[in-house]
């Protein structure tokens, strides 16, 4: 029998410890099960269409009312210059938090929602509260000095956290299988607080422009340049700082699992009281002295702000760490090269792997390469995923959905293999990460790019998988790439 009519079967799945032989997975799913999506047969506001429609009206409707609550009392033309002066540190501040998503990035249908919660229903909310709460406490102290005080560093603090913190919980809830640690709390939480400190933004600074135009102040002199430089160019991390420790709360809670069920409800509640505590430490800073602002920024706020995204820069490093860990036993079992763990593992192999496909594929077509890179892209989200889930389910153990949820992940790797695979295992050998004495040629890849075709049926022997496996090379002879 010749060589070329041998027939690899497929790798199996590599199992969990705690699973059974007859736990085991089978290969690539059906052609009907390559998305994974739950049946929830029940009423109707169990539907997934009627949720997000809901959401979206609420929020939409939050929207409204914001806009027009802060336009009656900062004026037409305050509101457009608070718009136009609070929106300048948001795409920064998004680009910040993003960044740090970069492992495993999240949806954006979730961020937007958080930023959204926090510029409208957390904003409404905190609007109402606490001039209502001030009303109060002007009425019965009968000092309305005091009551703005106590109103600043006591109300303000419990009811904007509370609101902000609610937006990390739905997602904690209802997203989980988006929410892994405490990278995606501090990225929800800060893009919540970001909306939320939008909206806050245009307020003051609409209501400074006002009053410029009462006093004729201009240029830097004016009181909306001063509130400006405080709010956006010294503060822009002060509400999302606070709210990022109630999203570290429920970062702490995810990796826990949910058989540490007190761990789940105690982390969260103790990062929103350290959030509180934090905010109402701000807000009073301005009753310590004339200094107070001061004293309180350079001793507390700025080193909590570094101790936070040191935090951040650890559990990302943790999660590439999950990386090399969790997938080498899929590069054994065949479905991945031995080097990709290792590629998969670092951010600067990563972005080598996406641009060596986008220059390799780039001749004679520029979309055929960003289509590679885009490919090689997707197939690091899905291997992170991959990881991760493998990662929970050793600490948690395996839930009724982990068989489905690895069997999808596996076949989208499948589908970018081709792709993927020869740009990782080089640039694991071009960065230094998988040492060899005389590292590979840059390879070249097929002409195909994945597409929506049937799943394969088998996958090539895992010894033709290693180090620097490179799709045109077959026995050691050159063959030509597929049409």
């Amino acid at each position: 029998m010749s060589e070329g009519s041998v027939q690899h079967q497929q790798p199996v799945v590599p199992v969990l410890e705690e699973q059974r032989l007859d736990e085991f997975l089978g290969g690539v799913p059906e052609r009907g099960q390559w998305r994974y999506r739950p049946r929830i047969v029940g009423m109707v506001w169990r539907s997934k269409a009627f949720r997000a429609g809901a959401v979206v009206t609420v929020l939409a409707l939050c929207g409204l009312v914001i806009l027009a609550l802060v336009r009656r009392q900062t004026g037409t033309e305050g509101f457009l210059v608070g718009l136009g002066l609070a929106v300048l540190p948001v795409p920064l501040l998004m680009a910040a938090f993003r960044w740090l998503d970069r492992v495993e990035p999240g949806p954006w249908r979730n961020l937007l929602f958080a930023f959204s919660w926090g510029a409208c229903a957390a904003a409404l909310v905190a609007i109402i509260a606490n001039s209502f709460a001030t009303r109060w406490i002007a009425t019965a102290t009968a000092d309305p000095v005091s009551a703005d005080t106590l109103g600043a560093t006591v109300v303000a603090p419990v009811v904007e956290e509370t609101a902000k913190a609610v937006a990390v919980l739905l997602i904690f809830l209802f997203r989980r299988r988006q929410f892994g640690g405490i990278v995606d709390g501090i990225v929800v939480a800060g893009f919540t607080a970001t909306g939320f400190a939008f909206t806050e933004n245009i307020l003051y600074l609409g209501n400074a422009f006002g009053e410029d135009q009462q006093m004729g102040t201009t240029g830097f002199a004016s009181v909306t340049a001063g509130t400006f430089f405080v709010r956006a160019v010294m503060s822009p991390f002060a509400h999302p700082l606070f709210t990022v420790l109630s999203g570290i709360g429920f970062g702490m809670a995810a990796l826990g699992g949910a058989r540490h069920r007190v761990r789940r409800i105690v982390l969260p509640l103790l990062g929103l009281v350290l959030a509180m505590g934090m905010h109402a430490l701000w807000n009073g800073s301005s009753s310590f002295g004339p200094y107070g602002f001061y004293a309180v920024y350079g001793a507390f706020m700025v080193p909590s702000f570094a101790l936070v995204t040191w935090l951040a820069i650890w559990s990302r490093r943790r999660e590439l760490r999950t990386l090399s860990t969790e997938l080498p036993v899929y590069a054994a079992a065949g479905w991945l090269t031995s080097a990709e763990p290792l590629a998969l593992a670092s951010m600067r192999a990563r972005g080598v792997a996406r641009d060596m496909a986008r220059h390799w594929n780039s001749h004679p077509d520029r979309a055929r390469g960003r289509a590679a890179a885009r490919a090689v892209a997707e197939y690091e989200s899905f291997a992170t995923s991959l990881a991760m889930l493998r990662r929970r389910a050793r600490h948690d153990g395996v839930g009724p959905d982990f068989a489905a949820r690895e069997q999808e992940l596996l076949h989208h790797l499948w589908q970018r293999r081709d792709i993927a695979g020869p740009a990782l295992t080089y640039a694991a050998h071009a960065t230094g990460r998988l040492r060899v004495h005389r590292p590979p040629a840059p390879p070249g890849f097929p002409r195909q790019l994945p597409h929506g075709g049937p799943p394969p049926q088998h996958l090539p022997a895992p010894h033709r998988h290693y180090g620097g496996y490179n799709p045109y090379l077959e026995n050691g002879r050159h063959r030509a790439p597929p049409d």
